[in-house]
């Protein structure tokens, strides 16, 4: 019982963890702030030195910010199985790095990437094609969170404009009357 427990607070916190910072953190950073889009997709840095060894305080408080939802689930978890939390959060740092190395040169190899695919894992070379298009591949751990993740900044940008537009047109008969 011990050890199922470990595995399902371990998967807790790698799930829900993954659904908070997708929602809670990151696509509110692609909507409507400037710290992530500043220190995780700046393409004139590497962000393999910057996702894993940049001691630079923005890029911390990236970080920092994105685990926070990870965090708050561990400790959720914690009485069910202080093991599965604490393994839930080795596993979730495990995966920022590995995710990080296609600037390094790493190429996932067929059998890991014949695992990972049904598992919905985000691989190196999929985090890799979000650096390159922020508005692709969301998820920091699954892929599942990808699709949803991009119906809602769909959603709310194009909801956005719907306001501004309406905004526009009520100034325009405003004026006009």
């Amino acid at each position: 019982m011990t050890f199922l427990m470990t595995i399902v607070a371990t998967l807790v916190v790698l799930i829900v963890g993954d659904f908070l910072s997708t929602f809670a953190y990151h696509v509110p950073q692609h909507l409507w702030f400037t710290l992530h889009l500043r220190t995780h997709h700046d393409r004139r840095r590497s962000y393999f030195d910057h996702a894993i060894l940049s001691l630079d305080p923005a890029v911390l408080l990236d970080g920092v910010l994105g685990a926070l939802p990870y965090l708050g689930v561990a400790a959720f978890v914690w009485h069910v199985s202080p093991v599965g939390a604490l393994l839930g959060l080795a596993l979730g740092q495990l995966h920022v790095w590995w995710r990080h190395t296609v600037e390094l040169g790493w190429k996932t190899p067929a059998w890991l990437v014949a695992i990972a695919r049904p598992l919905q894992i985000v691989l190196p070379e999929d985090h890799n094609g979000h650096h390159l298009n922020p508005d692709v591949e969301f998820g920091d751990l699954f892929r599942f969170y990808d699709a949803p993740a991009r119906f809602c900044l769909r959603f709310v940008r194009a909801d956005r404009r719907r306001r501004r537009q309406a905004l526009r047109r009520l100034k325009g008969e405003s004026v006009k009357a």
